[in-house]
């Protein structure tokens, strides 16, 4: 089963979160499968197909979102 998480988007100039369907694979840890090209929407997103991520509510003006905010096997952090 998938759940919606959202991805940041690189080179945007403003805050930009694509919706991923990703699989739980622990209780903040999402993988996000590797089937969709991203470079076919002329997108750079922050964690790439394959990676698994841990995710954070994150506000946004839309409301309350969950965020990848770094790789799971990293203590690299997202740009803010």
């Amino acid at each position: 089963m998938t759940e919606e998480i959202y991805v940041g988007l690189l080179d945007e100039g403003v805050d930009v979160w694509r919706p991923v369907h990703a699989k739980k694979v622990g209780p903040d840890t999402y993988y996000i499968p590797d089937h969709y090209d991203p470079s076919a929407d002329a997108e750079t997103w922050e964690f790439p197909p394959g990676s698994t991520v841990v995710c954070e509510p994150r506000k946004t003006s839309d409301g309350i979102i969950l965020a990848a905010v770094r790789l799971a096997d990293s203590g690299r952090k997202a740009a803010s």
